[in-house]
C-alpha cells in the first residue's frame, strides 16, 4: 500500500502528512491575533467566506520563531474535527511513500509530548517525519483552540 504525502519544510527538517487531511495550501497572509490565545496559535485568518484558526508548527514543536519568507505557507488541514491553518516554512512536494519505507520512531525519541510523531519515511538519503495531526494538539490545546474560536 502508497501513502500520499504532502511534505514541508521545518527549521531544516523534512515532515509529512497525509495528503487526505490536507484541504489546500496557501500563501501567508494577514492573521488577527486573537487575545488568550494559547502561544502556538498565531490567530485567525479568512478563506473562501471562512474563519480558520491559524497554528505556527515552529511554536508547537519549539523551534525557533522566525519571520515569514516568500516561501512561507499556511497548510489547510482538517484536524481533530476542526480546519486549522498550519503554518510551515515552505511546501516541498506531494510524494507516494510505499508501506515498506515507513518505520516506527525510535523508541527512545518518543515523549507524551512528541507522541504526535507517526512514524519516519527513508525515501533514498532523506527522512520524513510523518506526523499524526490528530496527536499534534494535547486534549487540553484541542479545547483551548475551541475555546478560542467561540469567545
Amino acid at each position: 500500500m502508497e501513502h500520499q504525502l504532502v511534505v514541508f519544510d521545518l527549521e531544516h527538517e523534512r515532515y509529512g502528512v497525509d495528503i487526505a487531511s490536507v484541504e489546500s495550501i496557501i500563501k501567508m497572509q494577514e492573521i488577527t491575533r486573537l487575545p488568550y490565545a494559547p502561544e502556538f496559535m498565531e490567530g485567525i485568518t479568512r478563506l473562501r467566506g471562512s474563519i480558520v484558526p491559524v497554528i505556527d508548527l515552529r511554536k508547537r514543536f519549539a523551534l525557533p520563531v522566525q519571520a515569514s519568507t516568500r516561501n512561507t505557507r499556511i497548510v489547510i488541514a482538517n484536524m481533530n474535527n476542526f480546519k486549522v491553518g498550519l503554518v510551515v516554512d515552505a511546501v516541498t512536494q506531494v510524494i507516494p511513500i510505499p508501506e515498506e519505507a515507513i518505520e516506527p520512531p525510535p523508541q527512545m525519541s518518543i515523549s507524551a509530548s512528541s507522541a504526535f510523531i507517526r512514524g519516519i519515511a527513508k525515501i533514498g538519503s532523506e527522512l520524513i517525519i510523518l506526523l499524526d495531526l490528530s496527536r499534534v494538539l494535547s486534549v487540553e490545546e484541542n479545547s483551548a483552540l475551541a475555546g478560542a474560536l467561540v469567545a
